[in-house]
């Protein structure tokens, strides 16, 4: 039986739509000559090892089936104990991890003797091992850096939380005044159907 690829799309908060890279999936799928046997999405954050959604592909994928990913940080921000836990898991399953940004695991989609392929799945470990270290080292920076800035604002009496995306609901407002059903308007702003019916409701 032919092995199966799994594309895997994760986004790190329901603001954001798991679905942006889909089309690029999509695209790099029919560049490589493979067909995409089922998507997995969710919305959870890339540092939390919580992800029903990839344990479901995990948990259906066969010895020898690929998973796809965008980047290597779409599948992990964890910190290395989780990292290692998901790696050992993905490993002891025989699942081939692909991902767009990471040329030499393209090479694991071709059919190839024994031996290459070892060499290739070595390679790739390691070069995955590395990327989840600088993906989970720029999280940790950036949550530092939000978190110095945040501590700046409060003493220079500037802060005010999060606030909203007022050009973003302007477009929102009147791209549904145009007709625009729910569906449409996800696919030309890129976000989630939660956030298009908070900002509708909030009218």
């Amino acid at each position: 039986m032919k092995n199966r690829v799994y594309a895997y799309l994760r986004a790190s908060t329901k603001e954001q739509d798991a679905n942006r890279a889909k089309i690029e999936l999509k695209s790099f799928a029919d560049e490589m000559s493979i067909s995409i046997a089922a998507w997995f999405v969710e919305n959870e954050s890339g540092a939390s090892l919580s992800r029903p959604e990839l344990f479901k592909l995990i948990d259906v994928a066969l010895p020898g089936d690929i998973l796809l990913v965008e980047q290597v940080d779409r599948l992990s921000r964890l910190n290395g104990e989780d990292w290692e836990k998901l790696s050992m898991l993905i490993k002891f399953k025989g699942i081939r991890v692909v991902a767009m940004d990471l040329p030499t695991s393209h090479m694991m989609i071709q059919n190839v003797d024994d031996f290459t392929s070892r060499m290739m799945d070595a390679l790739n470990g390691m070069m995955l091992d590395m990327l989840a270290a600088i993906a989970r080292k720029d999280y940790t920076d950036r949550r530092r850096r939000q978190a110095q800035g945040i501590a700046k604002a409060k003493a220079e009496g500037k802060f005010r939380g999060r606030q909203a995306d007022l050009e973003l609901h302007r477009r929102i407002l009147k791209l549904r005044e145009a007709g625009m059903s729910y569906t449409e308007i996800q696919r030309t702003t890129g976000v989630a159907r939660t956030t298009i019916s908070r900002v509708l409701k909030a009218q």
